[in-house]
């Protein structure tokens, strides 16, 4: 072996170096992790540090080269080369990078180990594999319990890599309470308002439903909210009133994702929100955070898509969300319920 680098051993996982190794490679640049005989590196940090030739591996006898080295870590760790990618991107990045309850943890530009928190904690992932929603919630709970922020690394086929940013997301409005409205009829997959000066009301102040020739049309979501709220009454074509458990049963033959679509609509209108369709964006929802008026109508601040539980998220899937929301200036967010209806965001970000 060079005297000019520092000689290690693959034991398992780990390359174990010794004691001189604390001082070069802990102390100054924050490698591994300080042992009783030495220092042990993780198999990424071995493999970037033995490719910038500033140390030398050894395995049964044998010095490895990095392509050897590289080809046994990928055996003997699942997942090796997206970490590794995503470890020396971070580190030529200027970042310092230590192993984390998730993959990584990332420290602040101008903070170190020992000095400064982390600020991220960081999971890579390859875009080829499914994202289930509990996923990415278990990380993002970690993340939140130890106050850090939570980096998905995404890796993809040509080893490119994209950050998001994962988080719970709290959604507050402004709006004022809502008007009282009429009789409406359920027609085919949609109710009318009849009555125009109710239906302008309900427009103007609540933002609610689409005016066409002075009636006002509304969705089913938005009818099944302003029925349980006593708001509107709602009839069939043949003039019998529905009370609310029927208009939902007949809801649910219409729209197959009535349930957890309306769950996610109440409880954004419960936050006064203005909700309204997000079909032009893939989205169940477009949400605004107050409209004073229909000369005023400001940009939506929110796209909202609600899951089930068991959702499984395809990452090139999250990919357009994201990007077609920051496009068109708005926050994509996922809503799912937990003990109530809960909201995760997702943004990319550049570190």
């Amino acid at each position: 072996m060079s005297e000019c680098v520092i000689a290690g051993t693959l034991s398992g996982k780990k390359v174990r170096l010794g004691r001189s190794a604390v001082e070069e490679l802990y102390e100054q640049g924050c490698f591994g992790r300080p042992v009783k005989r030495g220092l042990e590196l993780t198999l990424v940090e071995a493999a970037y540090l033995l490719d910038r030739e500033l140390i030398e591996v050894r395995y049964g006898g044998d010095d490895l080269d990095f392509r050897t080295f590289f080809e046994l870590c990928s055996g003997l760790e699942s997942g090796f080369e997206f970490r590794y990618v995503v470890y020396k991107d971070l580190r030529e990045r200027g970042y310092y990078v230590q192993p984390g309850i998730t993959d990584f943890r990332v420290y602040p530009r101008g903070g170190r180990p020992g000095k400064t928190p982390a600020e991220f904690y960081v999971r890579v992932i390859s875009e080829r594999l499914p994202l289930s929603l509990s996923d990415i919630l278990e990380p993002v709970r970690v993340a939140h319990q130890m106050r850090k922020r939570l980096m998905l690394a995404i890796v993809d086929e040509e080893s490119d890599i994209t950050f998001y940013e994962a988080g719970m997301k709290e959604l507050r409005g402004a709006m004022r309470d809502t008007p009282p409205g009429g009789v409406a009829t359920l027609l085919e997959d949609r109710v009318v308002l009849w009555d125009p000066i109710f239906s302008e009301r309900l427009h103007q102040e609540g933002f609610y439903g689409k005016p066409v020739g002075g009636r006002l049309q509304l969705s089913l979501v938005e009818s099944a909210y302003l029925l349980e709220r006593g708001l509107i009454e709602v009839v069939d074509r043949s003039g019998s009133p529905l009370m609310r458990d029927e208009f939902v049963e007949r809801a649910r033959s219409i729209e197959k994702n009535f349930d957890m679509k309306f769950r996610v609509y109440r409880d954004l209108r419960d936050r006064n929100l203005v909700v309204k369709t997000g079909f032009k964006f893939g989205s169940h929802f477009r949400v605004y955070k107050n409209v004073k008026g229909l000369d005023r109508v400001p940009h939506s601040e929110y796209l909202v898509h609600s899951v089930p539980e068991d959702y499984v998220f395809h990452l090139p899937g999250i990919s357009r969300s994201v990007r077609l929301a920051h496009s068109v200036r708005k926050e994509m967010v996922f809503a799912y319920e937990d003990g109530g209806v809960k909201y995760l965001e997702i943004r990319r970000i550049k570190p």
